[in-house]
């Protein structure tokens, strides 16, 4: 087992190792990008040097994981949580870079910096994923978000893309005011940004009803609330979903969504621990309203991305029910969860780029009858949309993903009684616009107007594919889904003060003394 001190700055770099991988082949990648003239056949080439740069860094997550590294707290985590989480991180960019490839191909896209930006984003994501700072949680805020901002604009000669850029910009930015001000406050209440300092001085200090403290964690809550897009802070997220190219989309719904819980879940259950009951029930509130209003609006919708949109809006209440819980084994939840998620978001929209034209928004109307003209497509939207749903067998991975938040949240300390309810009530909810989805394309028929779904280009069937095949794989051996889980618990953090006897919080944690 390798153990990194921090405060040394080659064993810093050395804990950081695939985040500057990723960093640093982006840019020389971006150098390479815009030496040439623009054209399709150099885009591609981007494209395909950007997936083999994510699989190398991939390659050294995996290694660096299973070296068994650990650090004492410090900047950044050194755990298998972060790995985890950079895993999923990983895979859900080289699912944008080669759905990218054949999507630009698709609208005559020749601006091979695309790739790079998907890149420069996801080394933000990772260094969120790694972040035991705020500090350091607030620079892969911006080093992501500054990248998504220009990829939801690329369409330029869109007046909806143009309209959704617009809107995640500003948004983006006022959230981030809110997070920023909510890391001033806590600093200023607890005279610390790392996460387990600030936990230990809240508790040496006796800050739990600090009304300062208080006040930052409420403007975190609304930062990190729009980053996930939770209600009421989802307004953006139809708008700038709908605008986006499909690749972009699919980025922002599975995988800038993982980033943002990853860092959600470790400021809350490392920082905040003594601070529970004060942010339990903004949370619980947050989940319940998210996931009712996101599954009820989304029964409405017939535009496939829209309803995709609120598909995700309902998805990350499911994913606060795992934060709520505040253990450990809710974090595994919300892990697998977010594989589950990031897996078949992706496969549906590999679907829906094979349906597109041009900038005309597929809706369910293309879908019906797909099974008399392109059977494997249909089977493996039904697929998509069972997992999406958490149908057992059938929806593979995302069954158990359900089944192991609502076990955390049931077995939780404080059990979440209400909040499981609420999540089963609202799984049933979903199933009218998921099975709607199945019906129009088993029981309706073709429209003589529809036009036939062009064929499938290679990256895009080899990410449908690759989808559907992992996520039944994972739903029928079970075995390998609680490993995958119980691989990613979290080293969370808590620092007793010295001589300190008091009962521990309501989580488990692995005490660092």
């Amino acid at each position: 087992m390798l153990t990194f001190n921090l405060s040394i700055p080659s064993q810093l770099m050395a804990a950081l190792l695939p985040d500057l991988i990723l960093m640093g082949g982006a840019m020389l990648l971006l150098l390479f990008a815009v030496w040439r003239r623009e054209s399709l056949a150099h885009q591609r080439l981007v494209g395909l040097l950007s997936i083999a740069l994510s699989v190398v860094t991939l390659v050294a997550v995996v290694v660096t994981m299973y070296r068994r590294g650990t650090a004492p707290p410090g900047p950044i985590a050194v755990d298998n949580f972060r790995w985890m989480m950079d895993v999923i991180i990983l895979l859900g960019t080289i699912g944008a870079l080669a759905l990218g490839i054949d999507d630009n191909d698709r609208v005559g896209t020749t601006t091979a910096e695309t790739h790079v930006l998907i890149l420069l984003a996801s080394s933000g994501m990772m260094l969120l994923a790694a972040a035991r700072d705020l500090m350091i949680v607030f620079l892969g805020v911006e080093l992501m978000s500054i990248s998504v901002y220009a990829l939801a604009g690329l369409n330029r000669r869109s007046v909806r893309a143009a309209e959704g850029a617009l809107k995640y910009f500003l948004l983006g930015a006022f959230s981030t005011a809110f997070l920023l001000y909510g890391i001033a406050l806590v600093y200023g209440a607890t005279g610390a940004t790392g996460l387990a300092e600030i936990a230990s001085r809240i508790d040496a200090n006796d800050l739990a009803s600090s009304p300062i403290l208080l006040i930052g964690i409420a403007m975190l809550l609304v930062g990190f609330g729009f980053k996930v897009s939770t209600v009421p802070f989802h307004m953006w997220a139809p708008d700038v979903y709908d605008g986006s190219p499909n690749p972009i989309t699919a980025y922002m719904a599975a995988t800038v969504k993982t980033a943002a819980f990853a860092a959600f879940l470790r400021v809350w259950l490392e920082a905040f621990p003594a601070e529970f009951g004060s942010w339990h029930r903004a949370v619980a509130g947050l989940a319940i309203a998210t996931m009712v209003i996101g599954n009820a609006i989304g029964l409405q919708q017939r535009n496939l991305k829209r309803l995709l949109a609120y598909s995700s809006i309902a998805h990350a209440g499911f994913i606060l029910v795992a934060i709520a819980a505040g253990t450990s084994q809710g974090a595994s939840a919300m892990l697998f969860y977010l594989l589950a998620y990031t897996l078949a978001t992706f496969g549906a929209f590999a679907v829906i780029i094979v349906l597109s034209r041009g900038d005309v928004a597929a809706t369910t109307d293309d879908l019906s009858g797909l099974w008399s003209v392109r059977p494997w497509l249909a089977i493996a939207m039904t697929v998509f949309m069972l997992a999406l749903m958490g149908f057992p067998v059938f929806g593979g991975a995302g069954f158990l993903a359900k089944w192991f938040v609502l076990k955390a949240a049931i077995q939780a300390p404080q059990p979440q009684i209400a909040l499981a309810v609420v999540l089963v009530l609202t799984t049933v909810i979903s199933a009218g616009y998921y099975l709607y989805v199945v019906m129009v394309m088993f029981m309706r028929p073709r429209s003589e107007s529809a036009s036939t779904p062009m064929e499938t280009p290679a990256w895009t069937q080899f990410v449908m594919v690759s989808c559907a095949t992992a996520i039944l794989v994972l739903g029928v051996m079970p075995e390998y889904s609680v490993r995958f889980a119980n691989v990613g618990l979290p080293r969370m953090a808590y620092r007793r003060p010295p001589g300190d006897a008091s009962p521990p919080p309501p989580f488990e944690t692995t005490r660092v003394r």
